[in-house]
C-alpha cells in the first residue's frame, strides 16, 4: 500500500490523512433489527458486478472482466510504486482499456515500473508536487465562490473548482496562496456540495438525527465499534441501532470528517455490506487502496446501493458547516441520509460518506473519508 504522507491535526486529534483512496464498506449489524427504510431505485443490483452494470453501463461480461482486471491491478500499482520509489508520482486504472498507468517523476524510473506490468508516464509535479499546491491553497483565504480542490495526476495540475460567475474568487485564491497559476486548472460548476448527515428517517443508526454506519470494526481492547462521519456526531453523542446502543469516542470536524463509536452493548460485527432490499454482500476482507480510475461502490440508507468510478484523492471541500482535507472525489451519486456510510472497491474498504453534489436521478459527485488513516491513528481494526 501506498504511504499516506499528509497529516491533518485538529484539536487534540492527529489523523494521518494522505493520498491512499479509500472507499470503506463494513456494515455493524445489531443483535435486533437495523431501523432501516431506504427507498433504493426499483432496479436493484444483487452483486457488484450487477451494480456495476446498472450504474456504468456495462454487460455481464464486461463487469466481471473490468473487476478481474482491478484487482490484478491493485498488485501491479503496489509493485510499481516500490519500483518507482521516490519518483513515484501516483497512478490511475482506465475502466475502457483496463489498463494501469503510473505517473513518475524521473524518466530513470520508467524502464523499472513499466517491468512490473503497469505504463509509465513521464510528469513534472507528481503527488508530492501537487501536494505542495493543495497545502498552498489549504493555508490560503477562504473564497465563498470556490466549492474546492483536488489533484489532477493525469494532468499535472491541480483542478480548482468554482461556482459560475465567482471566476474572481478562484483567481484570488491563487494570488493568496502564492501558488503558480500554471499549475492550477479552474473548472466552473452550477452545484455546491452539501454533507449528507440531514435529519430523515430511514437511516442505519440514531444520535438525535441519523446517519449511515460505515466501517465496522474493533478498537484496541477488543471492544465492537464502527467508522463514521464526524460531522455526524462530536464525542459523548449518544448512539442507537435497533436495541444496540453507541457512544461517539473520537471525532474529527472540520477539518476532516471521521469518526469512531464504541458499541456499549447489543451489537454484533459482522464484515457485511448493506444493499438493502437486496441484502448484504460479504467480502470485505482488508483496506487496500484502489487506483484513481477504479470503480467503487456506496452503500447508503436513503438511495441503497450505488457505483462510480474514483476521480482523485486529496479533495478539498468547502462546505457551509467548515472546510475538509484530503476527501477522495468519486462520480457514485449520493442524497441527505446517505452520510458516513460505506465505500468499498472490489473486496477492499475505502472509507466513509462525507458528502457531495447533484442526486440519484441525475447524478453527481460523492466525497469520502479515507479509511486506512483512522485505522493506523486509532489503533483500530477492521472487521473482515
Amino acid at each position: 500500500m501506498r504511504p499516506s504522507p499528509v497529516v491533518s491535526a485538529i484539536g487534540t486529534e492527529a489523523l494521518a490523512f494522505g493520498l491512499a483512496l479509500a472507499a470503506a464498506p463494513g456494515a455493524l449489524a445489531a443483535s435486533g433489527p437495523l431501523p432501516q427504510s431506504p427507498s433504493p431505485d426499483s432496479d436493484v443490483a444483487t452483486t457488484m458486478a450487477e451494480a456495476l452494470e446498472r450504474d456504468l453501463n456495462l454487460t455481464s461480461a464486461e463487469a466481471q472482466e473490468l473487476l478481474t482486471a482491478q484487482e490484478a491491478a491493485f498488485e501491479a500499482d503496489e509493485a510499481a510504486a516500490q519500483a518507482a520509489g521516490d519518483a513515484y508520482g501516483g497512478s490511475v486504472f482506465d475502466t475502457e482499456t483496463l489498463e494501469l498507468t503510473v505517473m513518475v517523476t524521473d524518466a530513470a524510473a520508467v524502464q523499472a515500473v513499466e517491468a512490473t506490468g503497469a505504463k509509465a508516464d513521464v510528469v513534472s509535479h507528481g503527488l508530492d508536487g501537487l501536494e505542495a499546491v493543495i497545502d498552498d491553497l489549504n493555508e490560503a483565504a477562504h473564497q465563498p465562490g470556490v466549492v474546492g480542490w483536488y489533484p489532477d495526476i493525469t494532468s499535472d495540475t491541480v483542478v480548482l473548482e468554482v461556482l459560475e460567475g465567482a471566476e474572481a474568487d478562484a483567481e484570488a485564491l491563487i494570488a493568496d496562496a502564492g501558488v503558480d497559476a500554471s499549475t492550477v486548472t479552474i473548472e466552473t460548476t452550477t452545484q455546491s456540495p452539501e454533507l449528507y448527515a440531514d435529519i430523515r428517517a430511514g437511516l442505519a443508526y440514531t444520535m438525535g438525527g441519523r446517519c449511515s454506519v460505515g466501517n465496522a470494526a474493533t478498537n484496541a481492547s477488543g471492544q465492537p465499534g464502527f467508522y463514521t462521519a464526524g460531522h455526524c456526531g462530536s464525542v459523548g453523542t449518544q448512539v442507537s441501532i435497533g436495541n444496540g446502543r453507541g457512544v461517539f469516542e473520537r471525532s474529527v470536524f472540520p477539518g476532516n470528517d471521521a469518526a469512531w463509536v464504541r458499541g456499549t452493548s447489543n451489537w454484533t460485527l459482522t464484515n457485511l455490506v448493506s444493499r438493502y432490499n437486496s441484502g448484504f454482500y460479504a467480502t470485505q476482507s482488508g483496506s487496500s487502496t484502489a487506483p484513481i480510475g477504479s470503480q467503487v461502490c456506496r452503500s447508503g440508507s436513503t438511495t441503497g446501493w450505488h457505483c462510480g468510478t474514483i476521480q482523485a484523492r486529496n479533495q478539498t471541500v468547502s462546505y457551509p458547516q467548515g472546510t475538509l482535507h484530503s476527501l477522495i472525489r468519486t462520480s457514485v451519486c449520493a442524497e441527505p441520509g446517505d452520510s458516513a456510510g460505506s465505500f468499498i472497491s472490489g473486496t477492499q474498504s475505502q472509507g466513509v460518506t462525507s458528502g457531495g453534489s447533484g442526486n440519484c436521478r441525475t447524478g453527481g459527485t460523492t466525497f469520502y473519508q479515507d479509511v486506512n488513516p483512522m485505522l493506523n491513528s486509532w489503533n483500530i481494526r477492521l472487521r473482515t
